[in-house]
């Protein structure tokens, strides 16, 4: 499998790294102990982490934000904001008390009336939130730090949903700003967590500045992933928007910029025989890379369509597009969860195993009825893992017969048009890449990619009452074996509905300047105690 023009450049790149030569872009000069400069995984195009489910919002707001809850790194929900809760014997009351002391950016303290507009805006658009919203009776503030929850049935997994690590999180803000209709974003970032976004200093597509908070109170727990005290060492985190991966591992090399969040797998042995720069795997959960098609138009509105791409997919050819020849980085996955965690099912995955075979996969689509209209493939390219996986999708849509339209664009507007739901060819798509984080698919927590729930579901908009009446059973479920029953039923009805096609789960790798300390790995990039010398 040729991975076409995406590499095309890298062995020259490679070798300018080793010689030194990559041009660095223009960054600010004369970075000092104080101040972090990290290379995102994309653009903060739009900076609303309730708006939408984009990971490098989530990041950016982790900083910017605290949460009510975090999950630490053994998925278990952390007291963060709350110092206290209790809950009613029948399960239906929950009272939070919130830690003393918290403030918000501008000064003002935080108060259970922030907690309860902003729990209004998070429950309106996370999948999670909705549930609750849903058997909501009342969601009221008690006094200034206290408030309750009150609930028509049961919510066991509550502080699960109120902790989750995937986007959108608990994120409190001013109840001025909370009161923001969910479905407009935001213009005003005044947050209560450790760092503050420095407005005027933002630039689209270029930088992103955040500076330390001085009147954030950490908790006294150590930190893990999204809990304990989150503790800034340094003054500012500079984000350098660098599209280019070779220009970004230059400029790790000649020291401009500190840590990229996603190097690219090519130039990683490059980076290895740098002593001044230290690699590592970014998340040894991996990330599950995910085949979206549009259920409501053809030619995937119909199952057999979806089908035949699962037949004749090969996710050996995903896989090695994205990391290359290393077989340590990547897998095999005929599942829609993390493997090596306790709820992984193979269940009903056949159809991604063995041998692939086209020609059945041809009679099937040609069942479906597909009569030759473009398929119309966005593919970000600014991402390197999606252009990956699009050339090799491009391919293999080809061999199938199908007409592919090939829209070649940028992250920032696949994320705008995927939720258009026009046909395509009047605005509309027919299908994209993305990648889920492990630890956002160990569980049907906030799993919103799986929901299988119409035109409330995902981009893409599957239904599938199959899974979803299985991710209700392991809602309801009271132990671990009750919960792994449900999950083999969501995983079984989820591959036949195709509710998405996994393409296989990989690990990326991050890198840093070796007089940067405190890095660890997980399913975002943590910036507490973190410190640079």
């Amino acid at each position: 499998m040729q991975r076409r023009d995406f590499f095309t450049s890298m062995a020259a790149a490679g070798a300018a790294l080793a010689a030194g030569g990559v041009a660095a872009p223009a960054l600010a000069q004369g970075a000092n102990a104080r101040t972090l400069r990290f290379v995102p995984q994309a653009d903060l195009a739009n900076f609303d982490p309730i708006w939408g489910s984009q990971y490098v919002v989530r990041n950016a707001g982790l900083l910017v934000w605290d949460t009510l809850y975090g999950v630490d790194a053994t998925m278990t929900p952390r007291r963060q904001m709350v110092e206290g809760e209790t809950v009613s014997a029948d399960g239906l009351t929950w009272t939070f008390t919130l830690r003393p002391g918290l403030k918000f950016h501008d000064g003002t303290p935080v108060l259970a009336k922030d907690a309860v507009a902003s729990l209004v805006r998070w429950s309106a658009r996370d999948p999670m939130g909705q549930m609750i919203r849903a058997s909501q009776q009342e969601l009221v503030a008690l006094d200034d730090r206290s408030f309750r929850w009150v609930l028509k049935k049961p919510f066991p997994k509550m502080l699960l949903a109120l902790g989750k690590n995937n986007a959108p999180c608990t994120f409190v803000m001013p109840e001025r700003i909370a009161k923001t209709d969910p479905f407009t974003q935001i213009t005003e970032y005044i947050g209560s967590g450790p760092m503050r976004f420095v407005r005027d200093e933002w630039i689209p597509g270029a930088r992103a500045v955040f500076q330390k908070f001085d009147g954030y109170v950490p908790r006294e727990e150590p930190a893990s992933w999204l809990a304990g005290g989150k503790r800034i060492l340094v003054d500012r985190v500079e984000w350098a928007i660098i599209p280019d991966a070779a220009t970004a591992a230059g400029a790790l090399q000649s020291g401009e910029v500190d840590w990229l969040e996603t190097p690219l797998p090519d130039l990683i042995p490059v980076m290895k025989r740098n002593r001044a720069i230290a690699v590592d795997i970014a998340d040894p959960l991996g990330n599950i890379c995910a085949f979206r098609m549009n259920h409501l138009h053809p030619p995937f509105n119909d199952v057999r369509a979806r089908r035949a791409v699962m037949m004749a997919l090969r996710q050996e050819d995903y896989m090695r597009a994205i990391v290359g020849s290393d077989d340590a980085l990547w897998k095999p996955l005929p599942s829609f969860f993390t493997p090596g965690t306790p709820l992984y099912t193979e269940a009903g995955g056949d159809i991604l195993k063995g041998p692939r075979n086209l020609d059945a996969a041809k009679k099937l689509l040609a069942e479906s009825g597909y009569a030759n209209q473009p398929v119309t493939c966005m593919v970000s390219q600014d991402l390197a893992p999606h252009k990956a996986m699009g050339d090799v999708t491009a391919d293999l849509l080809q061999r199938l017969g199908m007409n592919v339209d090939f829209v070649a664009t940028d992250w920032g507007t696949v994320v705008g048009r995927r939720a258009q739901k026009t046909p395509p060819g009047q605005g509309g798509w027919s299908m994209f890449h993305t990648w889920h984080s492990g630890a956002d698919c160990a569980t049907p927590a906030g799993y919103a990619a799986l929901r299988g729930n119409g035109e409330q579901a995902w981009f893409g908009w599957p239904t599938s009452p199959g899974t979803e009446a299985g991710i209700a059973d392991w809602y309801a479920a009271t132990s671990l074996d009750e919960e792994k029953a449900a999950i083999a039923r969501t995983n079984t009805a989820a591959m036949n509905d195709v509710v998405y096609a996994p393409v296989g789960l990989f690990m990326a790798y991050q890198a840093w300047r070796t007089n940067v300390s405190g890095i660890v790995k997980g399913p975002a990039p943590f910036f507490w105690n973190v410190a640079k010398s």
